[in-house]
């Protein structure tokens, strides 16, 4: 039996952010993961000398930027240009993206080109909680009149959330996203598992202990309060709080009576949100100036983020091609999608390739902020004293990785908030921001 203030279910991006707050505010806390390596879907996987993420990687001005920067990390890697171009019709047309691609652009009417730069200069100063109790569809309908303004704004918002479902996504929180990449974006160099390596060698020097390479079987708990964490291995590993960072099927799974606790409804109301997704590696571009794609009338989107970001170590350029998925998954013809994508934006490519990476169904996210949503999950478990969810799914509003790093915030600050309540003389009030 191991003893430790807080236990932490898994060492993804918000596993590790929360443990290093919670030994900062003087816990002694232990991370504990199932795999061999810390990341979960923040890892990256090199592969020739490429730099693959699982996915394509974004880092926004959002939460998780803003708790990385606070928390000292170097975050190496550079914001790369917002010049694009639309697939639309089977073609490949100037985005407007800027004053000057706004005012060449043939996907626009005048009047159409005088909306869209009336929107784009009002959503910096929107208050889009306003918009969190209804959907994407319903926003854009009832706002822009121009059907391809229209049409540029479900590519623009889909690529900031990764999310195809205009009829069930809540506009707030999405519009808040595009709020956030008009300041820019940036790509990490040597990808997401750079993050992940800081946040490791963070959280060593913090005093978290990192158990990798150890399933957990079981949160148990008695009598209304969490006991210990159970591993597969027979480690036991007692705690006065448990954050667990799973997503809401597997965080049901492993608490006994689950059903009887918000976890159920949590589990029941969650959608998750997958993309498939093809890599590649290119000695070097065929068309140099085609870098960036939204796709309007197909939920696609390429990028190549060696524009930005050192992503291979022998100058290959690493492009990421995604599909957004909704409910209909064919992994032959997602493949098929993407590599037509790669064949009309940098013709030749396979004569080009390097390295390559397909992956037919990652998970984006294991719920957000839909129409459907009846209960806002987290941060504590309210039916289990002591026991906490965080991770992108425990989303209050956020997406993303700054969903993460909010919900492990959240969840910490939780803690300290009821042990300041209860007057524990050791425990001093601690914020978290």
């Amino acid at each position: 039996m191991h003893k430790y203030d807080i236990a932490v279910v898994g060492g993804g991006v918000a596993g590790l952010t929360a443990a290093i707050y919670a030994a900062k505010a003087g816990k002694q806390t232990i991370v504990i993961e199932k795999q061999d390596r810390l990341g979960g879907r923040a890892v990256t996987n090199k592969k020739k000398g490429v730099y693959f993420n699982l996915g394509g990687h974004a880092l926004y001005h959002g939460d998780a930027l803003a708790t990385f920067r606070e928390l000292g990390l170097r975050l190496e890697g550079n914001q790369p240009s917002i010049d694009a171009y639309g697939i639309w019709k089977g073609k490949l047309h100037t985005m407007p993206m800027s004053v000057k691609s706004l005012l060449t652009t043939p996907l626009l009417s005048w009047k159409g080109k005088l909306e869209l730069a009336s929107w784009l200069t009002k959503l910096g100063k929107l208050d889009t909680q306003l918009y969190d109790d209804i959907s994407l569809r319903e926003w854009i309908e009832s706002n822009l009149h121009d059907a391809m303004v229209r049409n540029v704004f479900y590519a623009l918002l889909r690529t900031a959330s990764y999310v195809a479902a205009p009829d069930m996504q809540a506009a707030g929180p999405v519009l808040q996203q595009l709020q956030h990449s008009l300041q820019g974006v940036l790509y990490l160099d040597r990808g997401w598992g750079a993050v992940i390596d800081e946040l490791r060698e963070m959280a060593v020097k913090c005093g978290v202990r990192l158990l990798t390479g150890s399933k957990v079987v079981a949160i148990e708990h008695w009598d209304g309060a969490v006991q210990h964490v159970r591993c597969e291995d027979g480690i036991l590993v007692e705690a006065q709080d448990i954050i667990l960072t799973a997503p809401p099927a597997v965080a049901h799974q492993l608490v006994p009576n689950a059903e009887a606790t918000a976890l159920h409804a949590w589990r029941e109301q969650a959608i998750e949100v997958t993309a498939a997704c093809l890599d590649v590696a290119l000695r070097r571009l065929p068309k140099p100036k085609q870098q960036f794609i939204y796709g309007i009338d197909q939920t696609v989107f390429l990028s190549n983020q060696s524009r930005a970001a050192y992503l291979s170590d022998d100058g290959a350029q690493v492009i990421s091609v995604m599909k957004y998925q909704g409910d209909e998954k064919d992994p032959e013809k997602d493949l098929q999608a993407l590599e037509q994508t790669l064949d009309l934006v940098q013709p030749g490519w396979r004569g080009e390739l390097v390295a390559k990476q397909y992956l037919p169904r990652i998970t984006v996210c294991h719920d957000f902020l839909h129409m459907r949503r009846q209960h806002q999950p987290g941060p504590a478990v309210p039916e289990i004293s002591g026991l906490y969810v965080a991770g992108e799914w425990a989303s209050h509003g956020e997406l993303l990785a700054d969903a993460a790093t909010a919900s492990a915030k959240r969840a910490v600050q939780c803690i300290l908030a009821r042990e300041y309540t209860e007057g524990k003389p050791d425990n001093a009030y601690r914020r978290i921001v």
